[in-house]
């Protein structure tokens, strides 16, 4: 296996970062920097990315949660918060987020021991769009829609073009369906502040066509084999 998709697979970078690590004298190979980004990884090598060893698991595993409010979306956190991975009680195997949603949304996370499919599901060039349904404060009036699907400054970066709804409209607040293909942090709550309607609740509902449905907040599943294909092929 190339060392960039070996690395990309073990979940350490993405292949593209992989190569640039190695580039730069990051990676050793049996103890030794290796530099040459088409080497070849044999089975009894043992990799190391930054004094970290690279490890493939035996068997992929694809879990979808509904995260809660008050969890980071982390491995571990240095301030002691309780983070997702204390939700996955039964799991055997070591798992990690695909992506991150911020310690007050809730919503769809997927989490996997499959590195390089992580990595192509979180970067922007793959286009997955992100389905959140966020209550926000105000009027979501047509002008302020516009904005939103045309793209907002968000402090010194401009969105790319949101697929947005009106669910529901008050006097005082409103329920909007919006789809974005970016992750920059905090995103869709900037994106609602730029156009005066701040985020009061966010959940996300969807990645791509895969959707939460009925599974219950802090509860987790496996997907199943055609949700899997499906990611896989996107």
């Amino acid at each position: 296996m190339r060392l960039n998709k070996y690395i990309a697979q073990a979940g350490i970078a993405s292949r593209r970062k992989a190569d640039e690590l190695t580039k730069n004298g990051n990676v050793k190979v049996n103890g030794v920097v290796v530099t040459e980004m088409g080497y070849e990884v044999q089975p009894d090598d043992r990799v190391e990315v930054n004094g970290r060893v690279a490890v493939l698991a035996d068997k992929f595993v694809y879990y979808m949660m509904n995260k809660p409010k008050g969890f980071i979306t982390s491995m571990k956190d240095e301030q002691g918060r309780p983070t997702v991975m204390d939700l996955m009680t039964d799991v055997p195997v070591r798992v990690f987020p695909v992506g991150r949603l911020d310690y007050n949304t809730t919503g769809m996370l997927l989490l996997t021991n499959d590195g390089d499919l992580a990595n192509k599901l979180a970067h922007p060039e793959h286009e997955v769009g992100k389905t959140y349904r966020a209550t926000v404060a105000g009027v979501v009036s047509k002008k302020r829609l516009a904005m939103l699907r045309r793209g907002v400054d968000i402090g010194g970066f401009i969105t790319s073009p949101a697929e947005v709804t009106v669910v529901k409209q008050t006097e005082k607040s409103a329920i909007i369906e919006l789809t974005i293909h970016e992750g920059k942090n905090r995103q869709v709550r900037r994106m609602c502040k730029a156009v005066g309607c701040p985020v009061k609740e966010l959940q996300r509902i969807a990645i791509g066509d895969l959707y939460l449905a009925r599974l219950k907040e802090g509860h987790y599943r496996k997907l199943r084999k055609e949700e899997i294909d499906y990611l896989k092929n996107l």
